[in-house]
């Protein structure tokens, strides 16, 4: 297996889970209905992709303490990994065909902001426990992406990578990381003057020779 990844972000990259969490996370707010009248759009669940549970929390339940708002988010969490582990989400065209291919050259590994047992949904839902060498999350380490994305390397032995995402803080992350970093256009965000850009998931296959 080569020393070089492959490292993924998650929403906005590899898959779409906006809508089918939207439902899930409301239901579970409405079981507060005594703290907070809070009833999430589907706009503003697509802001929150990429966002730390804190960060959520203090935007989408504002009259709340952090504290007492992210505690009510883990509960959305924990009860979306279950139903995203059962039904999947919208994956984005040619993922799982280029995954395959890639792992062929390369170590694939996954690193996101979100709480555990996100990705391990994502992995098993669409079979991918032997293309994905590693995973790591902000719900497990409390720490940034980009420390992550170190944490990753190191643990796996890994001399060289690449980090893709959708946006602004993706890249702010593969530079505090010192990785490359691909611009994934077709996701929820924007990067300013990103090295490298995709617009189709497939594209990888190409550019990843030629950053490794």
């Amino acid at each position: 297996m080569s020393n070089k990844a492959l490292i993924f972000d998650m929403d906005g990259t590899l898959w779409d889970t906006t809508s089918a969490i939207l439902p899930v996370w409301n239901g579970v707010l409405r079981k507060y209905s005594s703290e907070t009248s809070k009833q999430i759009t589907q706009q503003e669940m697509e802001s929150y992709m990429g966002k730390t549970l804190a960060q959520i929390a203090e935007i989408a339940l504002p009259e709340l303490s952090i504290k007492r708002g992210s505690e009510i988010l883990i509960e959305c969490c924990r009860t979306q990994c279950s139903y995203l582990e059962q039904n999947g989400a919208i994956i984005y065209p040619n993922v799982v065909q280029t995954l395959n291919q890639l792992c062929e050259k390369h170590k694939i590994c996954i690193v996101s902001n979100c709480q555990d047992g996100y990705i391990q949904a994502f992995i098993k839902y669409y079979n991918l426990e032997n293309i994905v060498t590693d995973f790591e999350c902000a719900g497990v380490t409390g720490k940034t992406k980009g420390e992550n994305i170190r944490i990753i390397m190191e643990r796996n032995n890994i001399e060289k990578a690449v980090y893709i995402g959708d946006t602004q803080s993706d890249f702010d992350a593969a530079n505090q990381a010192e990785v490359p970093f691909v611009f994934a256009k077709y996701g929820f965000g924007n990067a300013e003057k990103p090295p490298y850009t995709i617009e189709n998931f497939s594209e990888l296959l190409m550019l990843a020779d030629n950053i490794l």
